[in-house]
């Protein structure tokens, strides 16, 4: 049962986390995670979804990960189905950091392909981190659907979720190097590289596969 001082606490929280003034913003969130609560859960989960800083955001989710599983999850699932893409992409930063493989289920297709790139790569990056052992295949195989997408941030998101799975992406690498788009093939061959060589840098491995590319070294030219 919640208590008085409980709803006054809960209310002073939500005050803070409000405040016009992100320090006090940043000072609110560091101080739920220092002491965890689980009262104050529920506030933490709403605010990651329209807090505006980044610094915020980032000690929302840490304040987040100091608290059971079993109080956090429910609540970052449900965020999975809001509307507001930052809702959806701030839950899956958590469960990434949280890294409990019961979130697994709730990382859909869906979430993986979502049209707003900020919520794919954070789902790219949840999935890696919970997929159950023997599932990394399949996950590999969707993830290849995406090669290609986005400007330079959102590929290279998709290339180190990609290599974080390991060899088994191998097969759909090599496959995707003969796709008919360019920029698939180019993403392919970049992601290949980095595989094989984690510290030649995302850039290189890129400017190195459109090198590749262009003298017609896989594939057909495409769009």
């Amino acid at each position: 049962m919640t208590t008085g001082q409980d709803t006054d606490a809960i209310r002073a929280l939500q005050g803070h986390l409000e405040d016009g003034r992100s320090s006090v913003r940043l000072r609110a969130a560091l101080a739920a995670g220092t002491t965890p609560e689980p009262r104050f859960v529920d506030k933490l989960v709403e605010r990651c979804a329209v807090e505006p800083d980044f610094f915020v955001r980032e000690m929302l989710t840490w304040a987040l990960t100091r608290h059971p599983v079993s109080v956090t999850l429910p609540g970052l699932l449900r965020e999975l189905r809001s509307e507001q893409a930052q809702a959806r992409s701030q839950a899956l930063h958590t469960l990434s950091k949280i890294g409990d493989r019961q979130a697994w289920p709730a990382i859909t297709r869906a979430l993986l392909t979502d049209a707003d790139d900020e919520v794919a790569r954070s789902a790219w990056r949840a999935a890696v981190v919970v997929v159950p052992e023997g599932q990394e295949s399949g996950l590999a195989s969707l993830l290849a659907t995406q090669l290609g997408r986005g400007e330079r941030e959102t590929q290279l998101s998709l290339s180190q979720a990609l290599v974080a799975l390991g060899e088994v992406v191998r097969p759909v690498l090599r496959t995707a190097t003969t796709a008919p788009a360019q920029r698939v093939r180019t993403h392919a061959l970049a992601t290949e590289r980095l595989l094989r060589d984690p510290d030649a840098g995302f850039e290189f491995a890129i400017e190195e596969a459109k090198r590749f590319v262009a003298l017609g070294g896989a594939g057909q030219e495409g769009r």
